[in-house]
């Protein structure tokens, strides 16, 4: 035993004696923190100078962090000055060495699912995506233990999770104490949940998660849904109850933030060359297009609109009352089954680094946050991060968006235009950042269309979210045999040779494609030039003046969405500016959507109320037409009502289609407008 200490007594003045001098190297360094002290506490140094300096001490910091890393903080305090006496406890400025940057190896760097037992009590790295942040809760360093014998004061320094006393009173040698928090000292404590990054799984793997405990100034660096590599020792949890199972979790050393959106991928300088070439192709839009889902056959309007949503608009703009206007571009796509909306969603995925994709399984608290118990603070709630968060700088690509609940989809709502998500759960109130871009993939509402019908009647998704939407694409799979042939043979191409495989892939390398998009994302800010300004604000206003009737062709919203697809346009090309051609661009992209979805016959012109409120104009005049129609066989009839059959033949008259004035007829009596006091015989509620 003597011998034991003795070695450790030797390895440890050995071990000093090389880190002094190590620190001292940086003494200068040293010197800047301590002048910003208690602001600044902590020295980064890195792993891979650490282990060019000297392998040994590298080594026995991964295998024997608790040691290494005491000494280190040992000397740095002792560089630094000497200690101050307050209170009968032995105090100093608490400083702190950590350490960054291990080596990518096996050993090193460990994945979430890969942390077993061989990992516990040393120093490893591990990357994954903030999921849940507890509040910031004082812990217990310096316990102040009083005698119940003597009344002798008992400091213990404390370093583990759980309260520990002194084994004997330094006077009586007695074993009762009583703990006084109000003599003790405290530190910052925050526990986090991280899960391994989406794009590291492989097939249908769930992803797994760990528990991380910071201290000091390692507490509230992060928020949900960042990406982070960080340094820790792997530690047990005792069970509650006896038994041989224990709960690891990673007691951090240093986290840092190396985020995922675009903007984060690293570009040389060769690459960034190549991407301002690419910038001057005259076929560039064409060959981008191209490259989007180049398995799925046609659709180039759509690809047109994934292409500007991967580039996004102008970010950072704040209007003059402090609120912001969102750069991110949404779509939805509704289509029949079978029509490739699902492998579109999943290739986006693919490009965006920052992406998520959610299946009809997805409810409003998954998508926003969720509120849930935390024992490690004894049973208090904390939330934690549903998708739209963890996505935020990048895509969320949602499948089967009709299978998920009315209530669950009208929490998106905040999201999706103040790209922010306010939660006032469990007695928490708080908000988080959700800088997402949404691609929706849904069904029509009897999962085909009707072409007897009007189109924006069988979509179903609320109005008011719909209208959130900058571009709405209904996909109808219509049998026609020349573009069944083309998509055949597309598809056969797919299962044959690799040299026909080829002939079907993107133009523009995906990994060169994340990378322009990145630098574009990065450095390109355009602005409207006054030329497409006019042009942009001309469209609007024309498109608003040929409303006729009550008819509203167009709101503040859609002359929004034009400035970010022009501004996504310029970005394309890395242009600081947004031209004519982008604005043209921009007005050809959301004309060809308002024919689809918006073009009402009737009126013979554009009706965004189809798509944007449960009642469009045409429908508000039927409505009109029949509570007149009940009003008149009211007044002409001796017993004041009026009688179903009677008011369907005059329906008839005005060449209403049937099912239409039976669903209003309903309508008016769910809302209260009519009541039945006979079967059959209707009234008005206000007669």
């Amino acid at each position: 035993m003597g011998g034991n200490l003795g070695f450790l007594s030797l390895w440890s003045g050995w071990m000093k004696r090389k880190i002094e001098k190590f620190l001292n190297s940086k003494k200068d360094e040293i010197d800047k923190i301590v002048a910003e002290y208690p602001e600044k506490k902590s020295l980064i140094v890195d792993y891979q100078e650490l282990a060019e300096y000297d392998t040994e001490i590298a080594e026995d910091l991964r295998n024997k962090p608790d040691e290494v890393i005491t000494i280190f903080n040992d000397v740095f305090s002792e560089i630094r000055g000497p200690v101050v006496d307050e209170d009968h406890i032995a105090e100093k400025p608490r400083f702190y060495v950590r350490f960054k940057n291990l080596p990518k190896e096996k050993g090193y760097t460990v994945m979430i699912r890969d942390i077993t037992s061989d990992y516990i009590g040393k120093l490893i790295a591990v990357d994954g995506v903030v999921t849940k942040i507890t509040d910031v809760l004082p812990k217990v360093y310096l316990g102040m233990f009083i005698c119940n014998r003597c009344n002798e004061r008992n400091p213990l320094e404390q370093d583990k999770r759980i309260l520990q006393e002194p084994t004997k009173c330094s006077v009586c040698g007695k074993h009762e104490f009583r703990f006084v928090p109000e003599e003790s000292k405290f530190i910052d404590i925050q526990e986090l949940e991280i899960q391994e990054p989406l794009e590291s799984l492989k097939g249908g793997e769930q992803t797994r998660k760990i528990n991380l405990w910071t201290e000091e100034d390692m507490t509230d660096v992060v928020t949900a849904g960042d990406k982070v590599i960080l340094t820790g020792i792997l530690r047990l949890l005792p069970p509650k109850q006896r038994g041989a199972i224990y709960y690891k979790y990673l007691e951090i050393n240093y986290i840092e933030t190396i985020g995922l959106e675009f903007e984060a991928i690293e570009i040389s300088e060769e690459e960034e060359k190549k991407i301002k070439k690419m910038s001057k192709d005259p076929k560039l839009y064409e060959k981008i297009i191209n490259s989007i889902a180049p398995s799925i056959y046609g659709y180039r309007e759509i690809k047109e609109a994934v292409a500007l949503q991967l580039f996004g608009g102008r970010p950072g703009k704040k209007l003059p009352d402090r609120t912001s206007v969102r750069a991110d571009i949404h779509l939805l796509l509704i289509g029949e089954p079978g029509v490739a909306k699902s492998r579109m969603l999943q290739y986006v995925t693919q490009i965006a680094p920052r992406s998520l994709y959610v299946a009809s399984g997805a409810t409003g608290a998954g998508l926003t946050a969720t509120a849930e118990k935390d024992e490690f603070a004894e049973g208090a709630w904390t939330l934690k991060a549903g998708a739209l968060v963890l996505a935020g700088g990048g895509i969320a690509a949602i499948d089967e968006f009709d299978k998920i609940s009315k209530e669950d989809r009208g929490a998106m709502h905040e999201a999706m235009e103040q790209q922010t998500i306010s939660v006032a759960k469990a007695g928490m109130v708080t908000r988080f950042k959700a800088n997402t871009s949404i691609l929706a993939a849904s069904n029509p509402k009897w999962d085909r269309f009707d072409k007897f019908k009007p189109l924006a009647d069988q979509f179903d998704i609320a109005p008011t979210l719909m209208s959130r939407f900058d571009l709405i694409f209904p996909i109808k799979d219509v049998v026609d045999k020349e573009t069944d042939r083309h998509i055949a043979e597309h598809i056969i191409k797919m299962h044959r040779t690799e040299k026909e495989m080829e002939e079907i892939g993107p133009e523009i390398e995906t990994d060169v494609l994340r990378k322009y998009i990145s630098y574009a994302r990065k450095h390109i800010f355009p602005v409207l030039s006054e030329e497409a300004a006019k042009k942009l604000m001309d469209y609007y206003v024309n498109l608003r003046s040929a409303s006729s009737s009550g008819a509203v062709s167009a709101t503040p919203r859609q002359l929004e969405a034009l400035v970010r697809l022009a501004e996504a346009s310029a970005k394309i090309r890395l242009n600081d500016t947004v031209t004519v051609d982008d604005a043209d661009r921009a007005i050809v992209l959301t004309n060809y959507v308002l024919k689809e979805v918006a073009y009402d016959e009737t009126l013979g012109g554009f009706d965004i109320d189809r798509i944007g409120t449960s009642h469009p104009k045409s429908v508000r005049d039927k409505i009109t037409a029949i509570e007149e129609i009940i009003r008149e066989l009211i007044d002409s009839d001796s017993s004041k009502t009026a009688a179903y059959k009677d008011i369907m033949e005059k329906v008839q008259e005005k060449k209403f289609e049937k099912y239409e004035a039976e669903r209003i007829i309903e309508e008016l009596r769910m809302k209260g407008v009519i009541y039945e006091p006979k079967p059959g015989k209707f009234k008005l509620t206000e007669e």
